[in-house]
């Protein structure tokens, strides 16, 4: 990979402060990209597990009382959960849109200190309309934060090294499913300490470990290369080059500037259009394993801790499995491919679960579920963020994809339990065996069509020079090679 960028650099040119012979150019590679992962992959990271963690632990603390406490019924349980998706859905266009002006170094740790507070304050009420205010600003408050990383990343990253950091912190949405029922495991010990329950503790602990979390990064997270004070004044310069040469960013930092048309041009393009509605299919799937597994689970027949513990091998197979996909996707650029991959073994999962009645199974199958879900979900993010540019459209094409991933999350949150009832899901089992397999189709769809689209810009690579294209063009000219 790294002789491949230095092979790309060759044809860069004197920046405007350095020139790089072959030696430092391949020393310079050996550096920026571990310092790089050093420094904004494990802040990332960290963001994406606690977010996911404080939002989905709800399904932790419904197995250790917080329903009876509350005297919720399932279809109650099933707003609270909806409740957290309308905010959050509101808030992920505008908040891309407003990263780059306000500043990822702000906004980010804000967004994370503010919703740890929301996080904690879920273990102090008392009834169920507070639970329901609690939920309401924790997605208004985290709505902004996944669109916002895959953006932020794509500020540092050039395409080809982007999916296997975008897999780094998406992989902590799965650490955080089996990190989520090993906490909630000890947390649950403290049942009865200052009066409280142990589903309570649940709340208070992760949304303290939250808060503390986002105020430390408020000193750590730098906001853009330029001034990133652990990398040297050629490093960064050298990071900046590589970005405008692959296409990460403009040439131009005027063209990087919010625009509407380019907005419309995203919203256009077939590429985006596909893969939203596959975001889609792929959100209810994702969140609907992230909220009910552990209610899954004890339906097997496990029951208290146990269901806890049990709920943690699927989401560690899978956090392997991720980092392994990213690594192999990122060295071959299969990012369709990865994205069909995944898919294909989301209906397969489910596929056991609908045909089977043995609960060992059953069980087995969400190894194949769970893993294809959340393995299938970075190698499409990547995707969408490779083939959209110049920066405005990219941000578009992200938003709108977290924002239909979200738009799932609400189906998701009614079709275990209130309309499909423990223990056998037929109902979500079958939609969810339709949904992958469209994932499969669309995802295919979208792998031919950008094959094409590539084939046809060779063609008009032979008939004229870059010179001769009009400008503007972003990742519809004729040297933006798309990502398969």
């Amino acid at each position: 990979m790294a002789s491949q960028d230095i092979k790309d650099l060759d044809e860069l040119g004197p920046d405007s402060s350095f020139e790089w012979s072959s030696s430092e150019r391949a020393d310079l590679e050996a550096v920026v990209w571990r310092k790089l992962d050093r420094w904004i992959l494990p802040l990332c990271t960290g963001f994406f597990l606690l977010a996911f963690l404080d939002r989905t632990n709800i399904g932790n603390a419904r197995l250790v009382g917080l329903q009876t406490s509350l005297a919720m019924s399932n279809y109650q349980y099933s707003v609270a959960l909806t409740v957290t998706y309308v905010p959050y859905i509101a808030a992920e266009f505008p908040a891309t849109l407003l990263l780059k002006h306000v500043g990822p170094n702000i906004m980010l740790p804000a967004m994370v200190t503010l919703w740890g507070v929301v996080a904690a304050s879920q273990g102090v009420v008392t009834n169920y309309s507070g639970l329901l205010a609690c939920r309401f600003f924790l997605g208004l408050l985290e709505g902004g934060l996944f669109p916002g990383i895959v953006l932020y990343l794509s500020f540092f990253y050039p395409r080809k090294r982007l999916q296997l950091r975008v897999a780094a912190f998406y992989a902590a949405s799965s650490l955080s499913g089996a990190f989520s029922g090993l906490l909630a495991a000890a947390i649950g010990l403290m049942n009865g300490k200052g009066g409280k329950p142990g589903w309570a503790w649940i709340f208070i602990v992760e949304g303290i470990l939250t808060f503390l979390f986002g105020a430390i990064s408020f000193f750590l997270l730098p906001r853009s290369p330029e001034t990133a004070r652990f990398l040297t004044e050629k490093e960064r310069a050298y990071i900046v080059s590589t970005l405008k040469h692959v296409g990460s960013v403009s040439e131009d930092n005027d063209k990087d500037s919010f625009n509407w048309t380019e907005v419309v041009r995203s919203a256009k393009s077939p590429h985006v259009l596909l893969l939203c509605v596959v975001f889609f299919l792929s959100g209810t799937i994702l969140f609907g394993l992230a909220f009910f597994e552990p209610t899954i689970v004890a339906s097997l027949g496990y029951a208290g801790n146990q269901a806890q513990l049990m709920s943690v091998p699927p989401f560690a197979v899978t956090f392997v499995l991720s980092i392994v996909s990213a690594i192999i996707s990122d060295r071959y650029q299969w990012r369709g491919y990865t994205a069909i991959f995944f898919s294909v073994q989301v209906v397969i999962g489910f596929s056991m679960f609908y045909a089977s009645t043995s609960n060992h199974i059953r069980y087995g199958s969400l190894f194949f579920s769970i893993s294809g879900a959340y393995c299938a979900a970075p190698a499409l993010i990547t995707w969408l963020a490779n083939n959209s540019a110049p920066h405005t459209r990219r941000a578009t094409a992200i938003a709108a994809a977290f924002i239909m991933t979200q738009a799932g999350g609400i189906l998701a949150t009614w079709l275990f339990g209130s309309l499909s009832p423990a223990p056998n899901y037929t109902s979500a089992t079958i939609t969810f065996i339709v949904m992958s397999t469209f994932m499969v189709v669309l995802s295919t769809a979208n792998l031919i069509y950008l094959s094409r689209e590539n084939q046809l810009k060779a063609e008009r690579r032979e008939r004229m020079t870059k010179e001769n294209e009009p400008e503007g063009l972003g990742d519809r000219s004729a040297w933006f090679i798309y990502s398969l």
